[in-house]
């Protein structure tokens, strides 16, 4: 095979140390060299040559171009560009894969033209930023293993596709398979039944491999997904201010399949928020309005667990401040996306390819990459500001929340997610009253409320219920079971 091509930037002084650790990582590791070339400009002898066409023509013979950004501009030419700039352009117009790396967190104190070129680079490549030659080998070398598994010259089984070790379908958890088999039948026309063989659904969905399960099946259906895959957990916080501090007035750590993670994370912003109450003067469905769409929520929460990256030790976050909503996960954008180009219109590129079909099923997300675009349409459409994405340490979704000018026009102050027991008729009556014939399910519940979903202000209520005993689970053994329904306590 022929030998990939480096061209390591840049000339820049301050980068000799940089340039010559990435030189020796790549010539002397073994999976490394065995894929790589590389061409350090310092490499090359004297020649009787400009400096500047010798080190563009080999960014053009070379296959990916490392771009290392600093403080400096360099030596500018009569156009008033440096060398570091030329090549990125050349770079760029001749379509080499290109990894950009920003050493340094602070941009105050760069060169104003280095400030710009890293501005522009940002809305149109993902970058990556450090502070040592030990912190940009890593970087480095994740982003060329990425690149040989997209060339498909690496060849390791997906992390979903995998089985997960010392699993067995002992650790199905059967109620969860068919309780899966009968939304995603409704939602998306599933093609097996719900009486199904639990074996042929996971060998349908590809979550059996000789036999096992792999790290997908126990995520979406284990019984104790957290007992082989302990990070998959969601740690969710609550600070009544806009920093994190401790102590945390408000914090819980949620285990359980996806599905589980998801509603709980949810749920938990959802009982925190801001919340609206009308009242029946123009219908006999009680309006209520949440200063954050619960569409939104879903999906930065989804987007999280769907796609993060599930070998980290780390753990998705989800945390409410005063002023915002942050979610947080281990993982990266694809290499072909960009925080920029994300908000536009995009194929799906899932991380977790099995994960997400599941996912799709249940209609928890959409196949064609339209969720981002959603959320912002919703934000603007509520009247909040266009949320915010990063991914230069995993990928975070910031969500602002509301301000005294986002409040729904001529009616009464936002509150917390709760109904005053001084109103003449409260929630926790009328949930009393829907059970008084027959036990029901949450969803049941909420739509005899008028409801379109299950809202996180009905959890919380039930919560109180059920602590001061005056209802009561028919499945009491199995609390978090999908077949749960709530009966006056006998």
């Amino acid at each position: 095979m022929k030998p990939i091509g480096i061209f390591i930037s840049s000339v820049q002084k301050e980068f000799i140390d940089e340039r010559r650790a990435l030189a020796d990582y790549l010539a002397n590791d073994s999976l490394m060299s065995r894929f790589f070339r590389f061409f350090l400009f310092e490499d090359i002898p004297a020649v009787d040559r400009k400096a500047d066409a010798l080190y563009l023509e080999e960014v053009n013979r070379s296959d990916i171009y490392v771009g290392l950004f600093g403080s400096e501009y360099g030596f500018e030419n009569d156009d008033g560009l440096s060398p570091t700039h030329l090549e990125y352009l050349e770079a760029t117009k001749n379509n080499k894969y290109r990894l950009i790396f920003v050493k340094g967190t602070e941009d105050f104190t760069r060169n104003p033209k280095m400030k710009n070129l890293i501005a522009t680079v940002s809305d149109n490549l993902v970058r990556r930023r450090f502070n040592t030659a030990a912190e940009l080998i890593p970087l480095l070398y994740a982003s060329l293993i990425q690149f040989l598994e997209e060339k498909k010259l690496l060849r390791n089984e997906p992390f979903d596709l995998s089985c997960c070790n010392n699993a067995s379908i002992a650790d199905i958890d059967e109620e969860k398979v068919r309780y899966f088999l009968k939304t995603a039948k409704k939602s998306r026309g599933f093609p097996l039944s719900e009486d199904s063989d639990i074996e042929d659904v996971l060998i349908h969905l590809n979550l059996l491999s000789d036999g096992q399960p792999t790290n997908a099946a126990i995520l979406l259906f284990g019984k104790k997904p957290q007992r082989f895959m302990l990070s998959s957990e969601v740690k969710c916080a609550h600070f009544h201010g806009t920093k994190a501090t401790k102590p945390i007035p408000s914090y819980q750590v949620f285990k359980g399949t996806l599905f589980e993670l998801i509603d709980q994370s949810v749920d938990f912003v959802m009982s925190k928020i801001n919340l609206w109450v009308g009242d029946r003067s123009e219908s006999n469905q009680v309006p209520v309005r949440y200063e954050i769409p619960r569409e939104v929520v879903v999906e930065a929460i989804v987007n999280a667990i769907a796609h993060r990256d599930y070998t980290s030790n780390g753990s998705v976050q989800v945390m409410l401040f005063a002023d915002r909503l942050e979610v947080w996960n281990p993982g990266s954008l694809p290499s072909n996306l960009t925080t920029g180009k994300i908000k536009e219109t995009h194929g799906s590129f899932p991380a977790n390819p099995l994960l997400a079909e599941s996912l799709y099923l249940a209609k928890y997300i959409e196949r064609m990459g339209t969720g981002i675009q959603d959320m912002i349409e919703r934000c603007k459409n509520h009247g909040l500001a266009e949320p915010e994405f990063s991914a230069s340490d995993g990928v975070s979704i910031l969500i602002k929340r509301s301000t005294e000018s986002t409040k729904p026009e001529s009616q009464p102050e936002w509150q917390p997610e709760s109904w005053p027991d001084s109103r003449p008729e409260s929630l926790e009556n009328r949930v009393l009253m829907t059970l008084k014939e027959k036990p029901l399910s949450k969803s049941e519940i909420a739509e005899k409320l008028g409801q379109k979903e299950i809202a996180g202000q009905l959890n919380k209520i039930i919560r109180i219920l059920l602590s001061e005993m005056q209802i009561e689970q028919t499945i009491p053994e199995k609390p978090n079971s999908r077949l749960q329904k709530y009966r006056l306590k006998k």
